[in-house]
């Protein structure tokens, strides 16, 4: 995203490999004794090469952009102790990046505790070294554990440190995976008086499946860092050849940009962004909010400016209150009738786009991923918030109040009319003995850990899959056409679509806020459509469903798509087959000869059954992309652009985004 002229690229995909590496701890007669010798010490940052995935989570396109968000996290650590005010981020012509901010600078005087270094040079080689386990050094910060830049050192062929502090540039370099090159040294003068660190590093090839950085992937991070750090400047600048560009993220409204940034891809029901405040005892909250006409809540909750994707104290606080607000304000209002039952929090939520933020001296996140915070106290704090300072706001802006309880009330009616729905889907399904949908051709195993759903598009595609598959551990769903597009309808619609109603029944595990991914009958849910534009949409309609109707398939990795291939040739007498143009144009280049053999692959139907097991269903030879959402926020927002009404701004998202397509398998 740029700005705010193009809206973001959501990354669904990522690679799953079907090759696995086995590792076999066999006991022979004569083996050598388990004895103290025998017990490996790892020192300094070498855990971290060992071990990078404990680290940065993986090797591949996520860990190498984590690199980033570590860098960047520290300077904007600085911007939230009120030290920094622009943060730049830059792709180096070699693939190297820096990061240069305007705080206060790394220490670089000797550590008390190693004498004849730096501090500097202590926070780039020792973990869980830094400024944030103390009183003194942030009173608010996201990085708690202090390993981050010193990671970052660690997978790095090369890192340069240039700290302006007390007048003076200072510099020292690292190599080799954290390998100080000499001591901290001053090198001259800091320019006009400027003080503040830069990072610059070059990841390793040796550790990386790919050293290369996505310009789009980062820019859509930073600024989200913007919108939540109201007034910090974040320039972003690549300076690759071919890919020159610079963008820059300053938001003086902060997270109500946020707000209107999100639902720029929605209809609002009202032109206002609500917006209120609070701290207490060294902790505040911040939350905007604005409704729309959709059907679903988009609320994302951040603590010291980490997204907390699952949730917590927090967000668990504003949820309640929100709930009891608008039902005092609709009952003081004689919105609601004395007989009517209150609204539920889920009326209340329908169409709501919110921010809730908050920052805390101490807070509790759940694992290094920081994914869910359990600090009790802040959950006081919004709730009391929310209480006092949403009830003002209803009471000032009665128009808007009016019609944020007539949507829950149209909401409260679809919520009794779905739950009919299912009510009658489940007499149904009993009365046909297993519920099972009758086009469901299911495999025999019954353990679902091994299990495999195709959901394919045709009968004729059904019948070919049928033929291809392994009868006792994969299973097939043939779909009629494109289903519903549940972006657009309600939850009784949604739940009267035939073919939404098999997906239900064959996965097992409930829809809405009934599902329950412990209970899915699959492990993998695997989407088997054509790879054409038809075979596009219907895949894009899918995984808006999974999304918004089963979103914990989605988040806990059991949704995938597979790739069947565009092109097949003959190399000899051994037949290739190509994935797409792409796939063609690099096989051409490097068989400059070989231009007229190719055969366009049709579709799945007419595909030969060996022809379609070979290329797409052998778990021992196909390719299988697994669907991830990496952050919630942007998900909603592409999902809202590519099945909602306005067709200019989904024609400049395809039209934008379409030559990052190469990304979605890297």
């Amino acid at each position: 995203m740029k700005g705010s002229k193009s809206p973001p690229r959501l990354r669904f995909l990522r690679p799953i490999f079907s090759r696995k590496d086995h590792f076999v701890a066999e006991k022979t007669k004569g083996a050598p004794s388990y004895g103290a010798g025998d017990i490996t010490v790892l020192e300094g940052l070498e855990p971290v090469r060992v071990r990078p995935g404990m680290y940065i989570g993986s090797t591949g396109p996520a860990g190498l952009h984590h690199l980033v968000w570590e860098v960047v996290d520290n300077a904007v650590d600085e911007a939230m102790a009120g030290y920094c005010t622009r943060i730049d981020v830059t792709i180096l012509p070699n693939g190297s990046c820096r990061v240069v901010d305007d705080g206060r600078g790394i220490p670089v005087e000797d550590h008390p505790q190693y004498p004849g270094k730096s501090a500097a040079e202590i926070v780039l080689t020792v973990l869980h070294a830094g400024g944030k386990f103390g009183d003194s050094g942030y009173k608010v910060s996201g990085g708690l554990h202090g390993v981050g830049v010193s990671v970052v050192n660690a997978l790095s062929t090369q890192l340069i440190l240039e700290v302006d502090r007390n007048g003076e540039h200072h510099e020292l370099e690292f190599r080799n995976g954290g390998a100080p090159q000499g001591k901290m040294r001053v090198t001259g003068s800091a320019p006009r008086g400027r003080t503040g660190t830069t990072v610059t590093f070059t990841p390793d090839p040796t550790i990386f499946e790919d050293v290369e950085f996505r310009a789009q992937t980062i820019l859509e991070r930073l600024q989200i860092m913007a919108f939540l750090n109201r007034g910090l400047e974040i320039r972003f600048a690549d300076e690759r050849k071919g890919r020159e560009t610079k963008e820059a993220f300053k938001y003086s409204g902060g997270i109500v940009d946020y707000v209107r940034h999100l639902n720029n891809s929605k209809e609002s029901l009202f032109r206002k962004v609500g917006f209120y405040e609070q701290s207490e005892d060294a902790q505040e909250v911040e939350v905007a909010f604005q409704w729309n006409t959709g059907y679903y809540e988009s609320i994302h909750s951040f603590a010291n400016g980490i997204a907390t994707i699952e949730g917590g104290m927090h967000e668990e606080g504003f949820r309640k209150a929100i709930t009891n607000v608008v039902n005092r304000y609709a009952r003081k209002r004689n919105l609601l009738k004395e007989k009517d039952d209150n609204l539920e929090g889920n009326d209340i939520r329908e169409g709501l786009t919110a921010i809730v933020s908050v920052k805390l001296t101490s807070p509790q996140f759940e694992g290094q991923t920081k994914g869910k915070l359990g600090n009790v106290s802040i959950r006081s704090l919004v709730e009391r918030a929310t209480n006092e300072k949403l009830a003002d706001w209803l009471e000032e802006n009665p128009k808007e109040g009016g019609q944020i309880v007539a949507k829950a009330v149209q909401a409260s009616r679809a919520r009794i009319a779905a739950r009919q729905a299912r009510d009658l889907t489940r007499r149904k399904s009993s009365l046909d003995g297993a519920g099972l949908p009758g086009k469901l051709v299911d495999c025999s195993s019954r353990e679902p850990r091994e299990c495999e759903l195709f959901i394919v598009e045709g009968n004729s595609a059904g019948g070919s899959a049928k033929d291809a598959r392994d009868p006792r551990v994969q299973a097939i769903l043939p779909i009629r056409g494109k289903i519903l597009n549940v972006e657009k309808a309600r939850s009784d619609k949604i739940l009267k679509n035939t073919e939404i109603q098999a997906l239900i029944a064959a996965i097992g595990a409930g829809v809405e806020a009934d599902f329950d991914v412990s209970k899915i009958r699959y492990d993998k849910i695997i989407l088997l459509a054509d790879a054409d534009v038809d075979g596009s949409h219907i895949r894009t309609l899918l995984l808006t469903f999974f999304f918004r109707q089963m979103t914990e398939l989605v988040n806990n990795g059991h949704v995938y798509v597979a790739q069947p291939p565009l092109y097949s040739t003959l190399v000899g007498k051994e037949k290739l087959y190509l994935r797409d143009d792409a796939a063609k144009a690099q096989f051409l280049k490097e068989h400059p000869d070989h231009k007229n053999d190719f055969q366009r692959l049709k579709g799945l139907g007419e595909m030969d059954f060996d022809e379609l097991k070979e290329t797409t269903m052998d778990s021992t030879k196909r390719s299988l992309l697994q669907i991830t959402v990496e952050q919630a926020a942007l998900a909603d927002e592409v999902c809202s652009i590519l099945m909602g009404d306005d067709v200019p701004q989904r024609r400049h998202f395809i039209q934008t985004n379409a030559k990052d397509v190469r990304f979605l398998d890297i």
